[in-house]
């Protein structure tokens, strides 16, 4: 059964007669074209009865046919109006969802194109496909993580005393694009700013003895993602024993994570598992973040694994687990994987040692 049979099941079966999506990851998984987010429209048209069709504007068709789209194409000119396009498509469809990232202007025109149609949120449809993943996706994933083992790898080469963190960050942006297809994030938080866990990259002049958090990632040709987080200490130098202590902590709750999480047990049980081990230790007020989130042609997507999601996790799910601890003024310190659910256990897509990395 193809993409497209599985997400008209999941519509019926959520009482949506039709999906309207529009340029994003929803649209790549249903039909292999990354089609730009351009202001003349471009949306998939997916009947529950029916055949779909891609709507494109004209001068896009030769690049929707060019990346391999197989279904009908409807090219509309820059004199249509391409809304009453998508409703006459739409037919008599009178629940229509559409993709959550749908700009909000577009859904305020098909809502004039569609008068007699209520219009719902549909995003939960494909996310009911996409957050399990097949053996093509998993390989596709696995690949990633070995790229970004990679540029983990030769972070040493570019992390010393006297150099600032958007130079090292500059350095590791080159490494990721040697290796994907494009640089989604760099974060090097360098001592207090390693206790900002989305800091991205200052002037800061790295020091000798300074823990410092690496969090990066990028996308594959493929289109899925890569995403790893490593803790390091430049220059050599001891770090604080304070600091020691709280990774220790860090390593144990991420180790238990791992070794909890597999298929039949709850997303929020995971959390739970690294969590419980931080609070007893003392640092429950520095883990200020959910434990992870899915990963694939999205570097977030289902299932977050964060207190009060009670999905149960399933052969397929690929997800991260990345708790931190923080002392905001001080330091930082975060562990992140990205894993996989198989059918008797777990497969850890990232191996850069663990421990503590410190440089010399």
């Amino acid at each position: 059964m193809d993409r497209w049979d599985k997400a008209r099941q999941q519509a019926a079966a959520q009482g949506i007669d039709a999906l309207l999506i529009t340029p994003g990851a929803d649209l790549r998984y249903l039909t292999g074209y990354h089609a730009l987010p351009l202001e003349r429209l471009t949306c998939l048209v997916l009947p529950v009865d029916g055949e779909p069709t891609l709507v494109v504007p004209g001068l896009e068709r030769a690049a929707a046919e060019a990346a391999g789209v197989t279904l009908p194409i409807a090219p509309w000119n820059e004199t249509e109006d391409p809304f009453e396009l998508v409703a006459r498509l739409v037919g008599t469809a009178r629940r229509i969802g559409v993709d959550d990232h749908m700009w909000a202007a577009r859904v305020f025109a098909l809502r004039d194109a569609l008068p007699e149609a209520e219009i719902v949120l549909g995003g939960a449809v494909v996310q009911a496909l996409r957050i399990r993943k097949d053996p093509d996706e998993v390989a596709a994933l696995r690949e990633a993580g070995a790229a970004i083992d990679r540029v983990h790898a030769q972070v040493g080469q570019w992390l010393k005393p006297g150099r600032t963190e958007a130079e090292v960050g500059a350095d590791i942006e080159r490494a990721i694009l040697a290796e994907h297809a494009t640089c989604d994030f760099v974060i090097v938080g360098s001592g207090p700013n390693g206790a900002s866990p989305h800091h991205e990259v200052s002037d800061r002049v790295i020091r000798a003895g300074d823990p410092v958090v690496v969090d990066i990632g990028g996308t594959m040709p493929s289109g899925y993602c890569s995403d790893c987080t490593r803790t390091y200490v430049a220059g050599g130098v001891r770090p604080p024993q304070e600091f020691l202590d709280l990774y220790q902590v860090l390593l144990q709750a991420q180790t238990a994570q791992r070794e909890h999480a597999r298929p039949g047990v709850t997303a929020e049980s995971v959390d739970a598992v690294g969590r419980d081990i931080i609070n007893q230790a003392g640092y429950g007020d520095l883990f200020i973040h959910r434990t992870g989130h899915g990963i694939g042609q999205e570097t977030h997507e289902e299932p977050y694994i964060v207190a009060g999601n009670t999905v149960v996790l399933e052969d397929g799910m690929a997800f991260s687990i990345e708790p931190g601890i923080y002392r905001e003024g001080h330091f930082g310190a975060r562990i992140e994987d990205i894993v996989i659910c198989t059918a008797d256990g777990l497969e850890v897509l990232n191996n850069a040692p663990r421990d503590l990395i410190v440089l010399d």
